[in-house]
């Protein structure tokens, strides 16, 4: 099953200043505010939803094709990529512009100040899915995560168009999408992403019930956190599946990213629902025992005693025979 990821490709600058912005600020010189912080420390991460995802992916060995536009900067990116079974070769690279790109310095109080470069990410609405379908011998499923939004609708045209089964994934963007445009972006979406406060911010925003919305979906994905995920399709049972135990909880950053990983994995082993969720929550569990979206490893016997634990023998020899 040939699965094909579109969205965002980033990199992460994240800085450290030992003290206190408010120390810095002078109550009735708000309006001319010129500061320069002399920060200890530097973290560069790789990042984006849709490499995220891939990366993923690529550690199942499901040989995810990445969809997105990035600069002439990728170069360091696209090789990790490529060495972790991502296939890269229809990323678009801009001309002019830089990948985009998060700078973000955190004080001694955790508090932030941060911009976002969007870069490259502005190209990916030139995109045209058909090339990448007759690139790689054609899609059977494409994912449309956050991203420049004229980028999200013309993929979600374009797979109504040419008939190619897609999920939307909104995530980062639904805060700036108005109704309309989340009325187009999930109509006819073999499946629905989001979290808990994005499924309310769905219905709050296009006036559907959620009986509605599922009437409109093949089916609707739901995160919940600690709890795990929820799976609906209209006339049928819910499917509830739990986390596994985590060691620790290091960031929770890219967690939703991993378990889509997971779940599109499962989907292209041809494993039931219920299972590739399990995949997708167990992947999830590993990021959030790790500092960065694609800084864990997956070592599949770690993987598969843990997965044994959380859901049973009979779960894991399903998952075993692709994971070999």
């Amino acid at each position: 099953m040939r699965i094909a990821v579109t969205g965002s490709i980033a990199t992460d600058h994240l800085m450290t200043f030992p003290g206190r912005f408010a120390d810095q600020l002078v109550a009735d010189q708000l309006h001319t505010v010129s500061l320069s912080f002399l920060v200890d420390n530097l973290d560069v991460r790789r990042g984006g939803v849709a490499a995220n995802i891939c990366f993923g992916m690529g550690l199942l060995g499901t040989k995810p094709i990445l969809v997105g536009a990035a600069g002439s900067d990728f170069d360091e990116y696209r090789a990790w990529l490529d060495r972790h079974g991502v296939e890269t070769g229809s990323v678009r690279i801009s001309e002019v512009l830089h990948t985009a790109r998060f700078v973000c310095t955190t004080d001694s109080d955790h508090n932030q100040i941060g911009s976002f470069y969007t870069g490259a990410m502005s190209e990916a609405r030139l995109i045209e899915l058909k090339s990448v379908a007759d690139r790689v011998g054609g899609l059977d499923l494409v994912s449309i995560g956050a991203d420049d939004p004229e980028a999200m609708l013309r993929h979600t045209e374009e797979c109504r168009s040419r008939n190619i089964p897609f999920a939307a994934d909104f995530s980062q963007q639904i805060a700036r999408m108005n109704g309309d445009e989340i009325r187009i972006l999930l109509d006819g979406a073999t499946y629905l992403f989001a979290n808990e406060y994005e499924k309310g911010l769905i219905e709050s925003k296009t006036g559907w019930s959620d009986e509605e919305i599922l009437s409109k979906v093949g089916h609707r994905v739901t995160t919940l956190g600690s709890r795990g995920v929820r799976i609906e399709k209209a006339g049928e049972p819910v499917i509830e599946v739990g986390c596994p135990e985590e060691e620790t909880k290091a960031d929770p950053t890219g967690v939703g990213d991993a378990f889509r990983a997971g779940f599109l994995s499962g989907l292209a082993w041809g494993v039931g629902l219920e299972r590739a969720a399990q995949v997708g929550c167990m992947l999830a569990t590993l990021v959030i025992e790790t500092v960065g979206t694609q800084e864990y490893t997956l070592r599949r016997t770690h993987f598969m005693d843990r997965f044994t634990k959380a859901y049973g023998h009979e779960a894991a020899a399903e998952v075993q025979q692709h994971l070999a």
